[in-house]
């Protein structure tokens, strides 16, 4: 069955500032049944992948001078394979490693909270804020944590593990998220926002190349999920992606197989002459700078949207959050998980016992990412014709919001079962033979697919293609 968009789509558009009539060429369909849960994730998943296509096929029309949009199909079947893409990712038929085992929920003497220790630095903050710091091996860990945390209240241990560097938030219902100062705050902004922050001089992009985003240099600045997961899509549709990292903050392989596809990893020591004059030379030639790092964490290298824009007026930057830029929580980390449990969707998606749950895939991640890919390629082809510096600001609080408080729920389902089969495929690259999910994005004309697989992270020499 196929039918048109659909009012999340127009929500998301609008935030993006597009033309409402461009949400006309955007046409669904697929299985039923995808992405089953309490809250409206289904349409959050669909609506965010139609405007990171359809931004895609705006694009792609301006740079053939004009005329109709090309067409925009979204795929239920293949946008929710894509939402556990993770799961799905198979290297030489190994899967990725799920959640580290003190990345969970436990009691508290008052409730639950909520961890998050998938990396050797947090999980180090985490055992020495709650003492813990000379029991550093593997054997009984996660008993004593879950010893020491019921013990004490929830709040306290969210703000112990805080001030240590570590992830932690108590576990709230809807009803004490929205008394929450944070909650305020974002809730007080816009979906995202896509603003002009200096001048610039357009940036002439060649017409007609093929694929949307041909000949745009991007700096991928980003980590885990929602950033790679912008900075892929815009791999697919024809970006020359470059990410880099600091060598001290490794990243897991297992993460980068699964958001590594059609770009390349480098690692920059910012802080290293070398390696500074480095990254200044690629940021010269860059039109696209993502950042998915806390707020402020870059500032100290000089790569505040301000600062980016003096040195390279005309750029477009994506800044992405877990919380926001404003409030109390907002230069906080933050991970997906820990936004779904402080914001009430762990309890709303709470099991008959009480114990808190979960979406059924990582979608304010997931999601967040195509709202990006979607405000850079907007912000992209507006800089085409009035120039200056743009800036797209995002949150996955934010997402939070619009999932729990503003995003119409679509009863009209789609027919047909569905299984993910259909949307997975297979390649062999540098890491092996990978099963992978397809992307979800469909654009006539562009790519159905990434031009390169994954490789080693960190492994590219930092320079553009």
């Amino acid at each position: 069955m196929i039918k048109r968009a659909t009012g999340a789509t127009g929500q998301a558009w609008a935030a993006l500032g597009g033309d409402p009539a461009l949400t006309a060429a955007v046409v669904y369909g697929g299985p039923g049944g995808t992405l089953s849960s309490r809250l409206p994730v289904r349409e959050l998943a669909r609506a965010t992948v139609a405007v990171a296509s359809l931004a895609a096929a705006e694009l792609a029309a301006a740079r053939r001078g004009g005329g109709p949009l090309p067409a925009v199909r979204v795929d239920d079947g293949a946008v929710a394979t894509a939402f556990v893409s993770e799961r799905h990712l198979r290297v030489d038929g190994r899967a990725a490693a799920a959640f580290a085992p003190l990345s969970r929920f436990w009691r508290t003497r008052d409730g639950w909270v909520r961890t998050h220790a998938n990396y050797p630095h947090h999980r180090a903050r985490l055992a020495e804020a709650l003492g813990l710091s000379r029991t550093a091996g593997e054997d009984g860990i996660a008993d004593r944590v879950a010893a020491e945390l019921a013990l004490r209240d929830a709040e306290e241990v969210q703000e112990t593990v805080n001030a240590a560097g570590g992830l932690a938030v108590a576990v709230r219902s809807a009803a004490e998220w929205a008394a929450h100062p944070q909650s305020a705050a974002v809730a007080r902004r816009p979906l995202l926002t896509l603003e002009r922050i200096a001048e610039g001089p357009v940036r002439a992009l060649p017409p007609d190349p093929g694929p949307p985003a041909e000949g745009l240099r991007v700096l991928d600045l980003t980590r885990v999920i929602a950033g790679p997961v912008a900075t892929r899509t815009l791999g697919l549709l024809g970006a020359d992606v470059l990410r880099l990292d600091p060598p001290g903050l490794p990243e897991s392989q297992d993460a980068h197989n699964d958001t590594g596809f059609g770009k390349r990893s480098a690692v920059l020591d910012l802080a290293h002459r070398a390696d500074r004059a480095a990254f200044e030379d690629l940021l010269a030639s860059a039109d696209v700078v993502v950042a998915g790092y806390r707020p402020g964490a870059l500032d100290r290298h000089g790569l505040s949207p301000e600062a980016l824009a003096e040195r390279r007026p005309g750029l477009v930057v994506g800044q992405l959050s877990a919380w926001g830029t404003d409030g109390p929580w907002g230069g906080r980390r933050g991970f997906d998980s820990l936004v779904q449990a402080a914001c009430g969707i762990a309890v709303t998606e709470a099991g008959p016992d009480g114990t808190p749950g979960a979406l059924p895939a990582q979608a304010l991640d997931h999601g967040t990412g195509y709202l990006l890919a979607a405000a850079v390629l907007r912000a992209v082809t507006e800089q085409r014709t009035t120039g200056g510096t743009r800036l797209a600001r995002l949150s996955l609080a934010r997402t939070a919001h619009w999932l729990t408080h503003e995003l119409p729920r679509d009863e009209s389902g789609s027919g047909g079962a569905y299984a993910p089969d259909a949307w997975l495929t297979e390649a062999d690259g540098p890491l092996g033979r990978v099963r992978y999910a397809r992307p979800p994005v469909h654009v006539e004309g562009a790519p159905r697919d990434w031009a390169r697989t994954p490789a080693r992270w960190g492994s590219d020499a930092p320079e553009w293609r």
